[in-house]
């Protein structure tokens, strides 16, 4: 019913393309993120970081025979049946992490009416996370995406590899401005060998990528990211406005003084907010909510504590 919203229309238009090259001012733009960043990783969670995803992934270290109090799961069957007596896998907790940032960059990014745009929100973000990592001595690796996988950068560690990685969030103009999940999930269940940590950050705008992300959430760590705007939840009352979907560029003119318009808007985001949440929590991912009137650090500790809390009420 209120289709034409759902892509919200902004009242600050964030510029419709960035440099197609790399300009002396896209450099300098590179060392403030990464002289901001720095000091929130310093000072704030790095490690933090390092203690909710260590020992996620492990790695194969060796097949040894069989001892009393070694569960039978890790028995391997097939050198136990050619040895006749039962053999283990034996496995250590990976010194590194694989760090990836999926990032949803079409249309509906260029939105903000606080302080900022949402896709401001998600390069520091992406930034904090990715010098994070390399702290951590981990590999990252980057990956935008809109209705189809635009960009890639493969996993690699080093700080060089990082303000590369800044640069380009800064500068990466992408071909399309729609939304499709699926591609970009469907592209990284393909290509992720090893066990991944994946920050999927995005405004969900979107719908039909339930069973994908089940899918990939089977072998990686998904962690979902989602970008909101106060207005986004409230249509506030300025009478008539014309509003324009920033993925397909239509424009529609809606009466925002008519009460049942708010009342109706406010009900279908709650909705739609309320299937997001139960998409991810069927799905088994943790979601860490920013919104661009907020920090991104805040959200971000409070995930942490929260994973740090529930691993030791498994143990």
């Amino acid at each position: 019913m209120f289709g034409f919203l759902k892509r919200r229309g902004t009242p600050r238009e964030a510029p419709a393309a960035l440099p197609p090259r790399i300009s002396p001012e896209i450099l300098k733009q590179v060392k403030r993120v990464e002289l901001k960043t720095r000091g929130l990783v310093d000072a704030l969670f790095a490690g933090e970081y390092r203690s909710v995803f260590k020992g996620q992934g492990m790695e194969f270290a060796e097949v040894r025979e069989y001892s009393p109090g070694d569960e039978v799961r890790a028995i391997d069957w097939n050198v136990t049946a050619r040895m006749n007596r039962p053999f283990v896998k034996r496995y250590v907790e990976e010194r590194e992490l694989t760090i990836v940032l999926a990032l949803d960059i079409s249309g509906s990014e260029r939105f903000g009416t606080v302080a900022r745009f949402k896709s401001d929100m998600m390069t520091e973000f992406a930034a904090v996370v990715a010098l994070a990592a390399v702290r951590n001595n981990d590999r990252v690796g980057l990956i935008f995406f809109t209705d189809r996988v635009e960009h890639v950068v493969p996993p690699r560690k080093g700080k060089r590899h990082v303000l590369r990685i800044v640069r380009d969030l800064l500068a990466f103009v992408p071909k399309a401005t729609g939304t499709d999940l699926n591609p970009a999930l469907e592209y990284m269940q393909r290509t992720l060998r090893q066990h991944t940590v994946i920050f999927l950050v995005s405004d969900f705008q979107d719908e039909g990528y339930e069973h994908a992300l089940k899918v990939l959430g089977r072998r990686h760590d998904i962690v979902a990211v989602t970008l909101n705007d106060p207005a986004e939840e409230t249509l506030p009352d300025v009478g008539l406005a014309r509003v324009r979907d920033p993925e397909t560029g239509e424009f529609l003119e809606v009466d925002t003084s008519d009460r049942r318009v708010r009342a109706a808007y406010a009900e279908h985001i709650g909705a739609e907010m309320a299937v997001r949440r139960r998409v991810l929590r069927r799905a088994g991912v943790d979601e860490v909510a920013l919104t661009t009137d907020g920090s991104v650090i805040e959200p971000l500790l409070k995930f942490f504590r929260a994973r740090q809390t529930r691993a030791r009420s498994h143990r």
